[in-house]
């Protein structure tokens, strides 16, 4: 059964300059996360830029990042696309890559119906034998999974959990009401938003996949521990030294800030792609203050 909580990282892409990934920092990366003992990491999700990455340098990322966690750290490959066909191509070649689980986020831009999220969903759990968690941001994709949907395919084996990235707590609490005791054992729920994440765990979710576990990947991953383990006041508490950082890492569409600074603090060189450019230099004296006062920067 597949079985992974606390923090899992969304991971940035390191690129060069000219937009080329650099595969040097993405073993930096992944050792880091390893020695701060984030549970896991997202492969090519919307933090790793997979709406600029062919298909070749998706599969290529997520064969690479597999041979560097050797098992030390948990990957989960982003596959999802708006074409089914492409996302069980996606997903099929996680699972040859070695991938532990793979992430699925919704078909955007074309407004699937409930029932095509259903048959998209139950066609790429039948057609590939990998754990598997389904992936709600509609504020990115204008489509919303409904908790009904969701409930018509938590007991196929191959769907694992749900990566909400809505913000809503009571949302939350409907979906833990409506599982039952059994479901709840073989279907997580993971946070996709990193300011509610800690309040999300403590209402019963297992985890958060989170952008800010990107810069602070110690302090997320000792949040969540706390709040597994019953420690709400603790976790609540440490979670509060984040508020400014949560808030400015959307402040440009992800993963624009947190890119920059990663590269800030030397951690990855400077390149994203186009569409997106770097942090509007507007944002970097708030952007410094804040790290200054993480201890991130000298």
């Amino acid at each position: 059964m597949f079985n992974l909580k606390g923090s899992i990282a969304a991971l940035v892409t390191p690129m060069e300059s000219d937009g080329e990934i650099n595969w040097g920092g993405l073993k930096d990366l992944i050792e880091w996360h390893v020695s701060s003992n984030t549970s896991g990491l997202v492969i090519v999700g919307t933090t790793g830029e997979s709406a600029t990455l062919d298909v070749a340098e998706h599969v290529q990322l997520i064969e690479r990042s597999v041979d560097i966690a050797e098992g030390r750290i948990k990957i989960i490959a982003g596959t999802g696309a708006n074409s089914s066909k492409e996302a069980i191509y996606l997903t099929n070649s996680a699972k040859s890559a070695g991938a532990d689980a793979a992430l699925l986020v919704t078909p955007y831009y074309n407004k699937p119906t409930q029932e095509g999220l259903y048959q998209h969903y139950m066609l790429i759990a039948n057609e590939v034998d990998l754990p598997q968690i389904l992936y709600n941001v509609p504020s990115r994709t204008g489509c919303d999974l409904s908790n009904d949907t969701v409930m018509r395919l938590v007991d196929h084996q191959n769907i694992v959990g749900l990566k909400d990235a809505t913000g809503s707590i009571e949302r939350l609490k409907a979906m833990m009401q409506s599982l039952n005791t059994d479901q709840k054992e073989s279907f997580s729920l993971y946070s996709g938003d990193d300011p509610t994440s800690t309040e999300f765990i403590l209402n019963g979710g297992v985890g958060t996949i989170s952008v800010t576990a990107n810069i602070v990947p110690k302090t997320i991953s000792d949040i969540c521990s706390l709040a597994l383990n019953g420690e709400a006041d603790s976790a609540i508490q440490l979670d509060k030294q984040l508020v400014r950082l949560n808030e400015i890492l959307f402040i440009e569409s992800n993963p624009i800030p947190i890119k920059w600074m990663l590269n800030r603090i030397g951690r990855i060189t400077d390149g994203i792609r186009l569409p997106l450019t770097p942090l509007d230099s507007k944002f970097h004296h708030q952007a410094e203050g804040i790290l200054k006062e993480l201890n991130l920067l000298n």
